[in-house]
């Protein structure tokens, strides 16, 4: 008994200990941590207020007011007058609710590589038993495959398409604002692609972290499934995902044979008629985006299109610095440099990765790391959401200081350039009055 007595206080112990140990969330001592990677952004505290509202019942009257009204907002915010499906997940299930919706197994899609995500939900395509027919420029810039270095070459699929003759290709695949490469296609060039050769393939667009950033038109465009995520523009935490759905879309969907039961847009549907879900909702999080959209559409800050023309600023500044360091942006067309983040290349025989975490020990400032055949090779500096110019140019100046120490040479000041940049292009937002 003693033996067993000792035992049990040793594993109290043991779990108190390793309990202390995970609650030591905050490893900043001082100040805010920089949080510049290219999503999860940083929440404004008027969110996380929004999120520690008491949890109510799903299913009461309270939750149905809320549950209409995010549902209207967040049509504006995809730019459409069609329905858009919530769910619990992060942008990958969204990614799963999109395909699985409107094919059926072994149905061929028109797959467009951009990038690493873009290569993720290729992936994703085969493991749910389709066909994916791959594309993209051939070719490599600096070592790297030209394709992930350019928009979308919309010429690239009315050329596919059109050899369809037999229309085998049901979906069009594309990403709107591709995070690991910093680089924004033009959405409404492939629409015109797809009507040009005359194909009745739904077109299909990851705009994760394009969403309330870049400049995104589910119905101008012709998109028929739109995929969205919470923690990029809309400047929530992860977990919560969106499908904005044409009518197109939803007949597809009536007839699509691919097994989905979470993920069925159909209850959904007809549940949000009355502002509810046919599973429990994330609520927290719903008040969160209810407090986004607040945000986000204030018509006495402009509205979408300010937070646009904002992204688009906050872009030009940052990338003035990499201009003024001599160094090559990743994004090598500039019609397509993304208002989200910049990629930084670094020169031959420097690790990106050393020189991001080097700035992370030093300077309190997370950078996003290069992903897939990009591995080592860049960093991603993010400017979007809950940001400001200085927070850019204390960004930038993180940069710089990593850069000298891992013995990067610097043409001139990246920090200089930036100041100049916004000192010279004023903020058009104005501040609230009280």
């Amino acid at each position: 008994m003693e033996a067993w007595g000792l035992a049990l206080q040793f594993l109290r112990v043991g779990w108190f200990s390793s309990l202390n140990y995970m609650l030591n969330l905050n490893f900043h001592p001082t100040g805010r941590h920089f949080l510049q990677i290219p999503g999860p952004s940083p929440v404004p505290d008027r969110i996380l207020r929004a999120m520690s509202y008491p949890t109510i019942d799903h299913r009461g009257e309270e939750f149905g007011a809320l549950g209409l009204k995010i549902l209207k907002d967040i049509k504006k915010i995809f730019q459409t007058q069609h329905p858009v499906i919530i769910y619990p997940a992060s942008g990958t299930g969204a990614w799963e609710a999109a395909l699985t919706n409107v094919t059926s197994p072994g149905d061929k899609v028109l797959m467009y590589e951009t990038g690493h995500f873009a290569s993720l939900w290729i992936k994703m395509a085969k493991r749910l038993g389709l066909d994916p027919q791959v594309i993209g420029e051939s070719g490599s810039e600096s070592g790297i495959q030209v394709s992930w270095r350019r928009g979308v070459n919309a010429a690239l699929i009315q050329e596919r398409l059109l050899a369809d003759t037999h229309h085998a290709i049901k979906a069009v695949c594309v990403v709107h604002n591709e995070t690991s490469t910093g680089v924004t296609s033009d959405i409404s060039s492939v629409r015109k692609a797809i009507d040009a050769a005359k194909h009745p393939a739904l077109l299909m667009v990851d705009t994760i972290s394009g969403l309330a950033c870049a400049d995104f038109r589910h119905d101008t465009w012709g998109v028929d499934v739109s995929v969205g995520g919470s923690q990029k523009g809309l400047m929530l935490p992860p977990g919560i995902s969106f499908n904005a759905v044409s009518p197109k879309a939803i007949e597809a969907s009536q007839t699509a044979k691919m097994p989905k039961a979470f993920w069925a847009w159909d209850e959904i549907i007809e549940m949000n008629k009355l502002g509810y879900w046919p599973y429990t909702p994330s609520t927290n999080l719903l008040y969160a985006l209810s407090e986004s959209c607040d945000m986000i559409l204030d018509p006495n800050r402009g509205g979408l299109a300010s937070v646009f023309a904002r992204h688009q600023r906050w872009g030009e500044g940052v990338r003035s610095a990499v201009n003024a360091w001599g160094l090559e942006i990743q994004c090598s067309q500039t019609a397509s440099y993304s208002p989200v983040l910049t990629g930084v290349l670094m020169p031959e025989g420097v690790n990106a990765d050393a020189v991001r975490n080097l700035i992370y020990k030093r300077f309190d400032c997370s950078l996003g790391t290069g992903l897939g055949i990009l591995k080592s090779r860049m960093f991603r500096i993010g400017h979007l959401g809950d940001c400001n110019d200085l927070t850019l140019i204390g960004t930038i100046a993180a940069c710089e200081m990593g850069l000298k120490l891992s013995g990067v040479t610097l043409k001139s000041s990246g920090v200089s350039a930036t100041m100049d940049y916004f000192s010279n292009h004023p903020s058009p937002d104005p501040l609230l009055k009280t």
